[in-house]
This record gives C-alpha cells, sequence and structure tokens, in this order.
C-alpha cells in the first residue's frame, strides 16, 4: 500500500514539474506577488475597537471620555476596571487600542498642566494602530480648544505593544504565509484530477491497483509539501531580509501550516473532482481564492464587517491562520492559545476533505 502511494505521489511530483504551466504557476506568482504585497500593500481603518481604563473619575477625565466613546471611529468601546482587565483586552484582540487615564489627571488638569493620558496600541496591527492613534490625537486636541486657558493636555504618551516601531511590514510579511500558500496549493491541488482527465491518463490510473482513498492520499501529499516549501521560503525571506522576528517555537509554524494547508487542499480536491478540464479548475479555484482573501482580514479589518458577515469569516481558514501568524511571529504565543486557532482550521479540514473524498467517489463510479 505504502509503495503504491509512493509511486503516485512521485508521479504528481514529476507531473507538477515537467509540465511548464504548473511549474510557472508554483514559482513566478508566489515571489513575484511576496515582492508586490510586501511594499505596496495598505491598510485602512474605519472602526476600530478601544480599551478604556479610567483611573480618575473626575470632570475633566468623565469630559475626555465622552469626547472618546462619541467619535464615530470607535465602535467598540471596552470599559475595564484595573491594569490586569486592559492587558488582557488587547491580549485577547478584543481592543485595537488602549487609552489608560491616571488617577490625578484632572487635578493636574485643574492646575494648568502636567497632565497626561497613555495610549497602548496593539502592534500586531500596526498600521491600523497608528491610524487610531492619530485619531485620538485629534480628539484630544479638540478637547483642548474647550478648555478654560491654561488648563491644557499635553501630547499623548503612546506604547505599542508587540510591534514597538509600528513597521506595517512586520504584518504584512508574515500575513503572506497564509496568501501565498493557499494559492499554490489550492491551484496544484485543483489541477490535479483535472490533469488527469484533460490529458485521458485518469482511466488508465483507474485500472492500477491503487484504490480511490489511496489516489485520494497520492493526490493530497504532493499539495501539501509543495506548501509546506512554499510557506517556509516565505518565512525563510520575512525573517532574514525583511528581518520580522519569530517569537514562537517553529514546530507551532509549522503545526499551524500542516492544518491550513490541509484545510485548502479538501476545497482543491473537491473543486478538481468536480471540474473535467484545467480551465474549470482554474477558475474554480479563483471563484475561491477572491472572497477568502476579502473575508480574511488581511486587507480590510473583520472588525469593519457586518456582525452577519463576521460569522460567515469562521468558516474561512485564512482568517484563522492570520490570526494565529501574527501571534506566532510578533507576540510569541504558546501552545494553548495556538491551539484556539489551529482546531477549527482541522475542523475545516475534516470537512472539505470528507467532502472532497464523497465527490471523487461519486465521479469514479
Amino acid at each position: 500500500m505504502f509503495g503504491r502511494i509512493r509511486s503516485l505521489i512521485i508521479k504528481e511530483m514529476l507531473a507538477l514539474w515537467r509540465d511548464p504551466k504548473s511549474r510557472f504557476v508554483m514559482i513566478i506568482p508566489p515571489l513575484v506577488q511576496l515582492a508586490v504585497f510586501s511594499y505596496a500593500c495598505t491598510y485602512d481603518v474605519k472602526q476600530a475597537s478601544l480599551a478604556l481604563l479610567n483611573l480618575d473619575g473626575g470632570l475633566a477625565a468623565r469630559e475626555l471620555v465622552a469626547r472618546v466613546a462619541g467619535a464615530p471611529v470607535f465602535s467598540d468601546l471596552v470599559v475595564v476596571g484595573t491594569e490586569e482587565q486592559l492587558r488582557d483586552a488587547i491580549d485577547s484582540r478584543r481592543a485595537m487600542v488602549a487609552l489608560r487615564i491616571p488617577q490625578d489627571f484632572s487635578r493636574k488638569v485643574e492646575q494648568g498642566g502636567g497632565a497626561s493620558v497613555q495610549v497602548i496600541l496593539d502592534g500586531r496591527r500596526s498600521n491600523s494602530a497608528q491610524i487610531v492613534s492619530g485619531y485620538l490625537q485629534n480628539i484630544v486636541t479638540a478637547h483642548n480648544t474647550q478648555l478654560a486657558p491654561g488648563t491644557r493636555i499635553p501630547p499623548l504618551v503612546t506604547r505599542s505593544w508587540f510591534n514597538p516601531n509600528l513597521e506595517s511590514i512586520w504584518v504584512v510579511v508574515p500575513g503572506l504565509v497564509g496568501v501565498l500558500t493557499q494559492v499554490v496549493a489550492l491551484v496544484v491541488t485543483a489541477l490535479s484530477v483535472a490533469r488527469e482527465r484533460e490529458l485521458g491518463t485518469f482511466e488508465q490510473l483507474l485500472v492500477t491497483p491503487l484504490r480511490p482513498w489511496e489516489i485520494l492520499v497520492g493526490k493530497t501529499m504532493p499539495a501539501l509539501l509543495i506548501g509546506l516549501i512554499e510557506s517556509t521560503i516565505i518565512i525563510v525571506v520575512s525573517s532574514w531580509w525583511f528581518e520580522v522576528p519569530m517569537t514562537a517555537s517553529l514546530v507551532l509554524v509549522y503545526a499551524a501550516v500542516v492544518a491550513f494547508v490541509a484545510s485548502v487542499i479538501g476545497v482543491g480536491l473537491f473543486i478538481s473532482a468536480l471540474c473535467s478540464t484545467q480551465q474549470q479548475a482554474i477558475l474554480g479555484a479563483f471563484f475561491f481564492l477572491v472572497p477568502t482573501m476579502i473575508l480574511s482580514g488581511f486587507a480590510t479589518p473583520v472588525e469593519n464587517m457586518p456582525d452577519w458577515l463576521q460569522v460567515v469569516t469562521l468558516a474561512n481558514p485564512v482568517r484563522h491562520f492570520l490570526h494565529l501568524i501574527w501571534g506566532l511571529f510578533l507576540k510569541g504565543i504558546g501552545p494553548a492559545q495556538a491551539w484556539d486557532s489551529i482546531w477549527p482550521m482541522l475542523v475545516i479540514a475534516a470537512v472539505t476533505l470528507t467532502g472532497s473524498a464523497l465527490a471523487f467517489r461519486r465521479r469514479l463510479y
């Protein structure tokens, strides 16, 4: 059994490498996209979540809180009562930015200066957090114009967690591990069975001693290996060329990649089982790619989407993987936190692989 599967895997790898079109798809587009996205991708923020810790309770503090809460950009205001709750709000991504008002804020404002508030940013979403910090600065500036003469709040004291310099490339490049790996793994698997049918070799494959599930495994493993190679290249480039720090265990990183690629392979095999030509398979793959990219949170924050659409994104493996890979690169999360994003991808993989197996068997008989 293992000898038959190994022979099919070798045959699939050779077929992919010898086909100029497949070789082009595996090598050139990912490298071009890696360069383009790394330098050209930007973010915009229309809605943001803010954690608020007001330790003062005085009049000046209440007025500032009211102005912040009334800003349209802050769609979700998370009021916390302790430093630990504020830290947890940022840590769990319930808040993109946190505002901390100290105990003596109102008194110092009334005395004519020296008061300050602290802004804490989530560096895992560096560009968005920096934009939100600018919004807060504008709010404080507008608030200053309504204070009595001699009572002014100095510039904000800002700190950024996980990404101290707020370099957006630290967010973009790790995200490309998921974006580009999905493209290659999906296209390779979508073309696998369709290519056999179009070339007329699928019937020859059926008369071999290979069982249907062995054929399915043989079609799956090359895509998994290619996905691992693709992700490894991007991880090396991000760490070596772009100097993005890797703060988590590589074992966790590759566990996440395997779970993610498995979920994508299931979709690709399902598309391949339904298509008769490679052109149909390519169109089916890109029909799936476009919405998953939009709903992943890579270019458009998930928090900006309607509530019902945010629920839909839970079925998108790219969303779970991006959430996880940003935490692995910038935050150094452990196995327990990583598992919270890995198990949804495993569930998606189980569903998609089962569906592709059923579609594959139906086309066989």
